[in-house]
């Protein structure tokens, strides 16, 4: 039996920990629990650099926030151990694997895209998106909709963007404004489980324990958050600027700082808002584009909102924004990846002095229960959108179910759903299972 270690870790050197974070980008898969998971098994019970409570603390806190928590986690520990440098290194690291693999897959997805043996890999991965989305849904919803206030406020939000095609931040509004007012008329409806579950485990002493104080980099201070709030609108603002000649570009910096503001409930809740604009309003790609673009997402390490990576580079080429496709793309990636991100930075960054001096007061808000339990609603509209695209592959908006029916695709979505919420199926071996299927299917039919 092993014995419980006695005496905190060293700190570890902004090389050692340059090291873990790099090959943390690298197998972070299984979507945000698991990145959380491998985190806090390599960085609470193995190397102990941060306590369990700490941990939590910090992971509530990113949980309140829009954009990934996993990757703001990670931001969040590292500039707790070694300041702004690592919480830079350890965010840039986080997604620069996936941006980089993405990027490659956009590119021989749009040069080889056409041949016969790739379509019908997408043909199978596409109802596989469809069960994935709608598995995701039901996931949420079983731990967000604890009653019946909750239930139609997701039926609502549901109603008014398949229906009245009201657009995705109005439902969030809406949803925040109906939360804070039912916690103060209904609080005991808006009442929101507590914690991730602490564990009773005992690893021994953390080198950032339970009442380690603050480091002198993490004490608050107002004219600190003034200097880092100033230096993240001059570098946002310089960034747009430095687009304002090539309006194509300007449009995706813009659209994807919106969406990071708008990521409230992980990737899944913007994943509206995002197709959207990127398919609907600027057509930047295609429903089917967009569809498989999810799809490798799941399949690559980093966060899912990386989805932005494959719809910039797709966008890119398709405004021609340079003359050579491939500089069209990275630079398409690189400014949907950059404003994405750059949000998550501000709200560690910027907010974390203010969290560690208001530690033990971190809680979910009305506000917030309202617009998790909308976002059940809009996911289940994106699982709509999806079907709709896969089932009846040449409707349109103006006539959605005009030619004919697809039923393979139907069976392959009703297995892969199956496979994902009764056996736990882990969701790329079933994404991998579902291209087999839809490559077999493809050569026989």
């Amino acid at each position: 039996m092993d014995t419980v270690p006695t005496a905190a870790p060293a700190s570890p050197t902004l090389g050692e920990a340059f090291k873990y974070w790099l090959k943390l980008g690298f197998i972070s898969f299984g979507g945000p629990a698991g990145q959380i998971s491998i985190m806090h098994q390599e960085l609470v019970e193995k190397r102990r650099w941060i306590s369990e409570q700490r941990y939590l603390h910090a992971l509530n806190y990113c949980m309140l926030l829009p954009g990934p928590e996993a990757t703001q986690l990670a931001i969040y520990i590292s500039w707790l151990l070694h300041g702004i440098r690592g919480g830079i290194i350890a965010g840039v690291l986080f997604f620069l694997p996936s941006f980089l693999l993405l990027s490659l897959l956009a590119g021989l997805y749009l040069a080889y895209g056409n041949l016969p043996w790739v379509q019908g890999v997408f043909y199978g991965i596409r109802p596989a998106v469809v069960a994935v989305v709608l598995f995701a849904a039901w996931r949420i919803g079983s731990r967000a909709l604890k009653n019946e206030v909750l239930w139609g406020m997701a039926a609502l939000a549901f109603i008014g963007i398949f229906v009245f095609d009201i657009a995705f931040p109005w439902i969030v509004l809406g949803a925040g404004l109906l939360g804070a007012i039912g916690g103060k008329l209904a609080p005991h409806k808006f009442r929101s489980g507590g914690g991730h579950g602490a564990s009773a485990k005992e690893y021994g002493p953390a080198l950032i324990d339970d009442d380690t104080p603050p480091p002198a980099h993490a004490r608050f201070s107002w004219r600190t958050l003034a200097l880092k709030l100033g230096a993240f609108v001059l570098i946002w603002l310089g960034a747009m600027l430095a687009m304002r000649g090539m309006p194509d570009l300007y449009d995706m910096g813009d659209f994807f700082t919106k969406a990071a503001f708008l990521t409230i409930g992980g990737a899944y809740a913007v994943l509206p808002y995002v197709y959207q604009g990127g398919v609907e309003h600027f057509q930047w790609l295609t429903g089917p584009q967009m569809m498989d673009g999810l799809a490798l997402g799941e399949a690559t390490p980093g966060p899912l909102i990386m989805i932005v990576t494959w719809v910039g580079y797709l966008g890119g080429v398709a405004k021609e924004v340079f003359d050579h496709p491939v500089a069209a793309g990275l630079a398409g990636a690189g400014v949907a990846t950059f404003f994405t991100f750059l949000p998550s930075f501000l709200f560690i960054l910027v907010g974390g002095p203010l969290v560690e001096a208001t530690r033990g007061e971190i809680r979910f808000t009305a506000p917030l229960t309202g617009i998790t339990a909308a976002v059940v609603g809009v996911i289940l509209n994106l699982a709509a959108f999806f079907a709709w695209h896969t089932f009846w592959p040449q409707g349109t908006v103006g006539t959605p179910f005009a030619g004919p029916f697809d039923g393979f695709p139907v069976i392959v979505a009703i297995a892969a759903f199956v496979a994902l919420w009764k056996y736990k199926a882990d969701i790329m071996q079933v994404i991998g299972v579902c291209a087999l299927l839809g490559l077999v299917y493809s050569f026989l039919m």
